[in-house]
């Protein structure tokens, strides 16, 4: 039998709807977790999943649910991603994810398709991390990483509390609504990478999850005037921190090259131009395959910060915000994704992927496969992310494909 495919019209429409809500100039996004464009969406994906004859519901995490009966009560193929964004996101992302599988159950409506398992679709809460740390917090709430006290109390730069938030916004609801049990669990997702644009391959297959931590690093030193203060008399916590931050950088070019680190926020009291600072706070982000190679480099560099700090007289502080390890998807569902795409004449390779997402946490509660889109110059969390058109209509088939074999499994 020839494959389905999906309107991608239809596809395109929701697309262009979804990038209007939080729109930013250079065609971006910024649709922050529990914020009223956050919302928004929320309320326009809820219409479109019962406009598709959806049994939707929403758990006390703030996930999203939209279920499509099949012929059996066993355990459900589940699909999705998220639609919040980073500050200056794109209108990609895990975007891609949600709706992609809402287009996959409309083609099955339109073919009148019954499969032989129930499909769920879901949108998973503040996956992004942007505004409450850490990320991943709907389905690590959901897997049982993160404890309901410990979600609940996250808090924003404004220090506004998660719970709250959920309820302002009206979908904070029942611990009973949370998905019980999964037969698999598939995610879209674009690459946020070079290697498929650059290899001209199609579909990635992606076979896991690089491990990552976060850091937090605290530099208190003395404030001053910036001019009556000589230099060598300074406890400046500015000077000390970009010394470490450089450190950190060489560091990380000595190493092997899937070594990664960032450092993404940078905080400076009392931040006046005539000032010396007396507190500087960063973060780091470091992601490595191998476990061992990623804890090491940590380690190593702590205790040089240390030594850093004692020599420039400032006090030093880190705090492990967050960490995983690396983590490898199903076989079975990596299999099919390859197949899918084969079956459709889409070119297609394994690779493993650089960046957090909801599978990464849901492969702690059922067998989890990802599907991969191109990125245009592996770009992401920009205004200037781009998925080209025809990506995006060839993945979505392939969802669909994975989708329609993975839920008639009957074993």
């Amino acid at each position: 039998m020839k494959p389905l495919t999906i309107n991608f019209a239809r596809m395109k429409e929701t697309i262009e709807y979804s990038a209007k809500v939080g729109e930013i100039p250079n065609n971006g996004l910024c649709r922050l977790a529990l914020s009223k464009e956050d919302k928004a969406m929320r309320e326009q994906f809820q219409e479109w999943m019962i406009e598709a004859g959806l049994e939707v519901r929403v758990d006390d995490f703030g996930n999203m649910y939209g279920r499509r009966k099949g012929q059996t009560n066993l355990d459900p193929l589940v699909v999705g991603s998220h639609l919040d964004t980073q500050p200056n996101g794109g209108r990609f992302d895990g975007v891609l994810g949600v709706l992609s599988a809402l287009e996959a159950i409309r083609t099955l409506n339109d073919y009148e398709i019954e499969t032989y398992r129930s499909i769920e679709i879901v949108n998973f809460a503040n996956e992004e991390g942007a505004r409450f740390e850490p990320p991943l917090l709907g389905s690590g709430g959901l897997a049982g990483v993160f404890s309901k006290e410990y979600v609940y109390n996250r808090q924003d730069r404004d220090r506004k509390v998660f719970k709250n938030e959920l309820a302002e916004i009206g979908f904070k609801s029942d611990e009973k609504n949370r998905l019980q049990r999964a037969h698999a669990f598939l995610e879209l997702h674009i690459e946020q990478g070079p290697i498929l644009e650059n290899e001209r391959i199609t579909i990635g297959a992606v076979e896991g999850i690089k491990g990552m931590s976060w850091l937090e690093v605290k530099v208190t030193g003395e404030g001053g005037h910036a001019g009556p203060t000589p230099m060598p008399l300074r406890k400046d916590a500015m000077m000390a921190a970009t010394s470490m931050i450089a450190h950190i950088e060489r560091k990380c070019a000595d190493a092997d090259g899937d070594l990664t680190v960032t450092v993404g926020r940078l905080d400076v009291k009392p931040g006046a131009v005539n000032c010396i600072p007396e507190k500087v706070v960063f973060s780091v982000d470091v992601r490595h395959l191998d476990d061992e190679i990623r804890e090491k480099f940590i380690a190593e560099e702590k205790a040089v910060l240390h030594e850093m700090a004692a020599d420039r007289k400032v006090d030093l502080e880190t705090e492990m915000l967050w960490e995983v390890d690396t983590s490898t998807f199903h076989e079975d569902i990596i299999f099919q994704v390859s197949k899918s795409a084969e079956r459709l004449g889409y070119s297609n390779r394994r690779l493993y992927s650089g960046a957090g997402h909801d599978a990464k946490y849901m492969n702690d509660f059922t067998a989890t496969g990802m599907i991969f889109l191109s990125s245009v110059d592996g770009k992401s969390h920009v205004e200037s992310e781009l998925t080209l058109d025809d990506d995006i209509y060839k993945g979505a088939n392939v969802l669909l494909d994975a989708m329609i074999h993975l839920a008639d499994n009957k074993e």
